[in-house]
């Protein structure tokens, strides 16, 4: 068994969307035979203790010693419940992928900021798992996570961008654009088909209405029925599609009118500008998406 995914790493923060994080990690850990390393940060700002000079500064020099000191221990007190805090969601992270039946699990708690720390730990990873939206989410349902942008941007492994409810996959949809990202997620697909053998795979390439419309159309359905012929060497159950129309929109209804549980994109669009931002499609169809996206730079 040619196996290429070998640890999976799954960024958590402790949100009502680490449980999905989790049990997403847990399916394609399970899938794929590979172990599974949780990180947690710790927010550097939570860990600093204040010394009493900074306070007599900030409160004014009158202050007495005695309120001093008790602002000090009060700085102390919650540095170490946030220990604490790091703790309790790593084993409990340990607990559900254990329970979701994930042999090697390794938990590890960083202090400092993810979008730092970040780039030792995917360095050993092959495939990263991250929530939509993080430790805000109840108040921006709209909103895809600080991190997110940073960490997608500047990945080089496949990114799993999870919702709130863990839903499991069986029917996987693969937005197909014909570009150098689009055989990386071919080869990801033909490379690791042992795990999705009982998954059915949509393959979807929406040409835009244009002027030069036929040879958008007769490109695009080349480039379609190559990608066809590579995935069924695999041994993969396919169905294939062309639409016309504004890919966004395409995407969004085929995920509806086909129950979708997984969209498998590129993370950017063609435009100069892909270096500073997630491409725009991408970043509508996270926003409004209530299943997992798997993007690839």
């Amino acid at each position: 068994m040619n196996n290429d995914m070998k640890t999976i790493l799954l960024c958590s923060d402790g949100s009502a969307f680490a449980d999905s994080i989790y049990r997403y990690g847990a399916w394609f850990a399970r899938r794929f035979q590979a172990q599974a390393k949780v990180l947690f940060v710790t927010d550097i700002r939570g860990q600093k203790v204040v010394s009493t000079g900074n306070l007599s500064g900030s409160i004014g020099l009158g202050a007495s010693e005695q309120l001093l000191n008790e602002l000090v221990n009060l700085e102390y007190e919650k540095a170490k419940l946030n220990n604490q805090r790091s703790r309790l969601i790593l084993q409990n992270a340990g607990q559900v992928l254990k329970t979701e039946g994930v042999e090697t699990v390794e938990l590890i708690n960083q202090t400092g900021f993810l979008v730092d720390c970040f780039h030792e730990f995917e360095a050993e990873a092959d495939m990263v798992v991250l929530g939509k939206r993080g430790e805000a989410a109840e108040f921006a349902s709209g909103h895809l996570g600080a991190n997110i942008d940073r960490i997608v941007r500047s990945s080089t492994k496949p990114c799993l961008v999870t919702p709130q409810t863990f839903v499991p996959i069986e029917r996987l949809l693969v937005a197909y654009d014909g570009s150098p990202t689009g055989q990386r997620i071919l080869k990801f697909l033909t490379a690791n088909a042992y795990g999705f053998k009982d998954v059915t795979i949509h393959l979807l390439t929406v040409a835009k209405t244009d002027a030069a419309k036929a040879d958008s159309e007769t490109k695009r359905s080349k480039q379609l029925v190559k990608a066809e012929q590579q995935l069924q060497q695999a041994g993969l159950t396919l169905q294939s599609s062309l639409l016309i129309g504004d890919p966004e929109k395409a995407i969004a209804q085929y995920i509806d009118q086909h129950q979708i549980n997984l969209l498998v994109m590129g993370a950017y669009g063609h435009r100069r500008i892909r270096h500073l931002v997630i491409g725009s499609t991408t970043v509508q169809l996270l926003r409004s998406s209530e299943i997992a996206v798997l993007l690839f730079r």
